[in-house]
């Protein structure tokens, strides 16, 4: 037999197929992905409603593992809850089958047959791409051209594999994997996680069933092992990120063991006892179709009134304290990029992140100024060497964003974004200069008058005060709270230049050494910026 011809095709099938699904799916997520932010932003604590939701957006992007990596990085950043995104999950695992069903409707719908639909399909995307020249218009050939290249290469891969038939070896292969199932989870499991699409998996099983290659049995538990590969993704992107999104990837894998082993157990029974000539049939397409989707429903369904247990199970399993995370370390995933509406999320949440840093800079800068302690003057600037990586970082993956087909609305809050990071990175600076003028008291052993000293609490109050109600409103784009940073720098404003005077009144009758006079002038000067970049943060929030 000439494996050359049956591989090369094989494989240049499976990557048209790939290719297909994903510039589908891209077209999709392009129409898409503003309302899927907004679905996202509107979820509720309720699970159900996230299970919906998961099914609905893997539906769209054709892959349970981009949503997962995505649930992953939403938990990393804040922006859900793992209440959240247990539902997410487990209605991801149910939008999968879609693919399948697509896939099998050459069986169930012959008016689709690939030889007829996907020449066609292409032509009418390639038509469409080179007349139209609105976004929109590119958006859905893309989605025609993909639609046709999936059957184009589903079709490869099927005729590819035809002459395996007529062999015994290979035909032997899929019976042991029926006859052994811890075997057929493996092997489904090592596939997906090898090509990282559950979606691509079942393809290329449904490509060998059109040859008549695959045992019922051994299908199904090919497709529950497939369950299991499909986790890898989430697992990997989860490396370095907080304790949280690790526990949001071990949710995931535990649900799809749990779901694995309570349909193993009914497999065997059915297949080794009850009917032990139902699973040596050879599986059509359309079952294939629909054991994934029985399956995927099914777990979901055992699993959805225990999914607490799971959350919890996660937790004791991933143990990692987040005090041992590298707090300088930006968690964005640039795969996240090709959902740009999401992405853009994440940037704000990883902003608010950097801002909520600078406020416990702020708190310590407060302190310290009086207190002078080495050790928190040392951690002022450890924090601020990691603003300065996390503004970097945030930077750089916002440029990347920007670079992305978006409209001007999205390029506006991106320049926006940018603005309100580089006024958190330069309050950091601020901060750091107030310790080095604790420093510079101590070396001198210069002291602040007692009136001064009240002064100058007074100002540092109504300052980063500003600067709190500035994180809050952009944590929670609170216009109300914006308003307060207004009141609080104008007031700073004129405190500034009340006490300033009276700061030189002091001066002039010697109530004041020079030494603590000019460190007190100075330190105004950064306080007073410290609101005029608190006001600018709430600024954008009122033009938004």
């Amino acid at each position: 037999m000439d494996y050359v011809n049956i591989i090369v095709p094989f494989i240049g099938g499976l990557g048209m197929f790939i290719y297909g699904m994903q510039i589908m799916a891209q077209g999709l997520e392009n129409a898409a992905g503003n309302r899927m932010k907004s679905m996202l932003e509107a979820l509720t604590r309720n699970k159900f409603f996230g299970v919906l939701l998961g099914a609905l957006i893997t539906a769209v992007i054709q892959s349970s593992s981009a949503t997962t990596v995505m649930v992953v990085g939403f938990v990393n950043a804040g922006i859900m809850s793992l209440n959240q995104a247990m539902g997410v999950i487990m209605g991801a695992n149910i939008g999968t089958t879609v693919t399948g069903w697509l896939v099998s409707s050459v069986e169930w719908a012959k008016f689709l047959s690939p030889g007829n639909l996907a020449p066609i399909a292409i032509m009418l995307g390639v038509v469409v791409m080179l007349t139209g020249t609105r976004r929109s218009t590119k958006d859905i050939s893309s989605i025609i051209i993909g639609f046709g290249l999936l059957f184009v290469g589903i079709t490869t891969m099927s005729a590819s594999v035809a002459p395996l038939q007529d062999s015994e070896g290979f035909r032997n292969i899929f019976i042991t994997l029926g006859h052994n199932p811890f075997l057929g989870i493996i092997a489904g499991a090592v596939v997906t996680a090898v090509i990282q699409s559950s979606s691509a998996s079942v393809g290329i099983l449904q490509s060998l069933s059109a040859a008549g290659l695959v045992p019922f049995n051994a299908a199904v538990y090919i497709i529950m092992g497939q369950n299991i590969g499909t986790c890898v993704t989430a697992i990997m992107s989860s490396i370095g990120a907080k304790k949280t999104a690790k526990t949001a990837a071990v949710m995931h894998l535990l649900f799809n063991i749990i779901g694995t082993v309570l349909f193993s157990i009914v497999a065997i029974v059915l297949f080794k006892v009850v009917f032990p000539t139902a699973g040596t049939g050879m599986i059509t397409q359309t079952e294939i179709s629909t054991v994934h989707t029985i399956f995927n429903i099914g777990t979901t369904v055992l699993l959805f009134p225990v999914s607490d247990l799971i959350i919890k199970l996660a937790k004791k399993l991933e143990r990692e304290d987040d005090r041992d995370q590298d707090e300088s370390r930006v968690l964005l995933d640039e795969r996240m990029l090709e959902t740009p509406g999401i992405a853009l999320q994440s940037v704000v949440s990883e902003i608010a992140r950097m801002g909520k840093i600078v406020v416990r800079t702020a708190d310590r800068a407060e302190q310290v100024m009086f207190s002078k302690d080495d050790r928190q003057i040392r951690k002022i600037r450890e924090e601020e060497e990691t603003v300065d990586n996390l503004c970097s970082g945030i930077t750089g993956y916002a440029i990347q964003l920007s670079s992305l087909s978006l409209n001007e609305k999205e390029h506006q809050h991106i320049a926006s974004l940018l603005q309100t990071l580089s006024d958190m990175e330069r309050i950091s600076d601020y901060c750091e200069n107030i310790s080095e003028f604790a420093e510079t008291m101590t070396e001198r052993k210069a002291e602040f008058s007692e009136k001064g000293t009240a002064e100058l609490k007074e100002m540092m109050q109504v300052c980063f005060d500003s600067y709190r109600y500035a994180v809050e409103a952009f944590a929670g784009n609170d216009k109300e709270k914006a308003m307060k940073v207004i009141e609080k720098e104008s007031q700073a404003d004129e405190l500034e230049i009340q006490l300033r005077s009276a700061h030189m009144k002091r001066l002039a009758n010697n109530q004041c050494s020079t030494d603590a006079g000019i460190v007190y002038l100075d330190a105004l000067v950064c306080l007073e910026r410290i609101s005029d970049h608190s006001r600018n943060i709430a600024e954008e929030i009122l033009m938004s």
